[in-house]
């Protein structure tokens, strides 16, 4: 059983390397886009970039999932190459076809576009950025099905680096603008698609396999509707933003959430990416639920003392990603919004039941509720209130996510979740994270050392409310046996201490 949470950690934390490159880039390319963007293209970018997100989460068709799904099942095992070729072929010719109808209405209603915010070429590069995206997610959810995490990380890192390297050189050199930033990531996604497919075209039979098809189907189909509900809910209110407030409201707003994003991109997203792989491969085991309560407790630490971190530090962050005084006042969203991603991280671990039963038509309309209730809230509010109101109402909608998601999920595997330890640990974040608004000013460097101290203090809190197992405590408060334990998790050992073995026994 520990082997299986170490494994968790080593997979999340090589995940973690392809998302820790996205955040060096963020600190990076942040400064350049707010210096060499007005606020309104800077609000237009943010934009473009988020439907970018939302085209290829709809595009892929939940074909990922069902890849995983497919290729992690007992039941299907056997066929693993044939799966691959016809769930690829499918994904293309959609995709192809998209693209295609993007070129006539570009080609037929050209004038539209000539005194738009949104020119016809931006339309061109976002219908091909999808298309290669869309391929190179469905090679890499094979590479995640066959637990390749290193080569995962490796070939994410690469896109990336090549991605700001073409950004820079556009954007500060040539001056391109949104079109120079489209260039970059259209080219970055080329040079990718050709290394993964010398990776994955020999794990393929040219053999299309319409019982697979229609089995991926069944399983994929409904999450086409919880990734675009998702997206939604993630992002709908930048573009309603717009709509009621403008392109300024949107660059604050979306700053904000670049920032809060740090959360998920290093923990929350590689956390996800391990999850159903090993999900898939333990459940059905005597002490499966025990491994999964214990994640979500575990898991749910991690996320919000990031929470934490980040709150507290949330100004200092922001003036290193636009130190125009324009942007400043985006910090006050950054709590908020991290504490929406912390309830969707402990919402994927919650979906568990769902997955793993093959009930994912529940996953589908309990994320698109989700999003229409946010989508209302935002009309409602946003006018009022600006987008402060955009902030909590995502978190509203993120907790009630989090809550039926559960509910529906014990329908079909209950696991028996510590919940108080959650709610102690939620609480506890919400009020150290809150310290951000109400402390004064103050010296620097006396200002970094309390929110350090601060930050510290929330394992030492939990302490009080008894949230440590006495097995926990064992390991935590010895420093051989903690040493043995994270040694025991970098290098893999199957070998644990006794004591160690038996967190996670009743």
């Amino acid at each position: 059983m520990l082997e299986r949470l170490k494994s968790t950690v080593r997979d999340t934390f090589v995940y973690s390397l392809s998302n820790i490159a996205p955040k060096v880039v963020g600190v990076i390319l942040l400064p350049l886009f707010t210096a060499k963007l007005i606020l309104t293209d800077f609000g237009n970018w943010d934009l473009i970039d988020n439907a970018i997100q939302i085209l290829t989460e709809v595009a892929i068709l939940g074909q990922a999932s069902s890849i995983i799904f497919l290729n992690n099942s007992n039941e299907y095992k056997d066929q693993k190459e044939s799966s691959l070729f016809t769930l690829s072929s499918f994904v293309f010719i959609v995709c192809a076809a998209l693209v295609l109808i993007t070129e006539l209405i570009i080609s037929n209603y050209s004038s539209f576009f000539e005194h738009s915010q949104f020119k016809s070429v931006y339309i061109r590069l976002i219908s091909y950025i999808v298309l290669l995206r869309v391929m190179n997610n469905l090679f890499l959810a094979k590479v995640r099905a066959d637990e390749e995490a290193v080569y995962y990380s490796v070939i994410s890192v690469f896109k990336t680096l090549l991605m700001t390297v073409l950004t820079i050189y556009f954007v500060a050199w040539i001056n391109s603008g949104i079109e120079g930033i489209l260039f970059a990531a259209l080219i970055a996604e080329i040079f990718t698609i050709i290394v993964l497919v010398v990776k994955v075209i020999p794990k393929m039979k040219l053999d299309f396999d319409n019982k697979i098809f229609k089995t991926a189907l069944k399983f994929g189909f409904p999450l086409i509707f919880s990734s675009l509900g998702f997206m939604l809910l993630n992002q709908s209110d930048r573009f309603i933003i717009k709509f009621l407030l403008g392109s300024k409201s949107v660059a604050i707003y979306g700053l904000g959430y670049r920032v809060a994003g740090v959360l998920n991109m290093f923990i929350i997203l590689p956390f996800s990416l391990g999850l159903l792989p090993l999900a898939y491969k333990y459940y059905g085991m005597p002490d499966d639920k025990r491994f999964f309560q214990k994640l979500m407790t575990y898991s749910t630490f991690f996320f919000v003392w990031g929470f934490i971190l980040l709150s507290l530090f949330s100004k200092e962050i922001v003036r290193i990603f636009a130190p125009q005084s324009e942007y400043h006042s985006a910090y006050l969203i950054i709590p908020i919004i991290l504490l929406s991603y912390a309830l969707s991280g402990m919402r994927l671990t919650a979906s568990l039941g769902m997955f793993l039963t093959k009930n994912t038509k529940h996953v589908a309309w309990i994320t698109i509720s989700s999003a229409i209730f946010n989508i209302i809230l935002n009309f409602i509010f946003i006018p009022k209130y600006g987008i402060l109101a955009a902030a909590i109402n995502t978190l509203i909608s993120f907790t009630i996510f989090y809550f039926v998601t559960q509910m529906f999920s014990n329908k079909y595997f209950k696991i028996p979740y510590e919940h108080s330890k959650l709610f102690i640990m939620l609480l506890t974040g919400a009020v150290l994270s809150s310290f951000i608004y109400f402390l004064p000013s103050m010296n620097s460097i006396l200002a970094f050392l309390i929110k350090i101290m601060i930050t510290l203090s929330f394992p030492f809190i939990l302490f009080f409310f008894h949230f440590y197992e006495k097995r926990e405590l064992d390991i935590l408060l010895s420093p051989a046996k903690l040493i043995d334990f994270i040694k025991g998790i970098i290098r893999g050992s199957d070998k644990a201490p006794e004591d160690s073995e038996n967190i996670i026994q009743r």
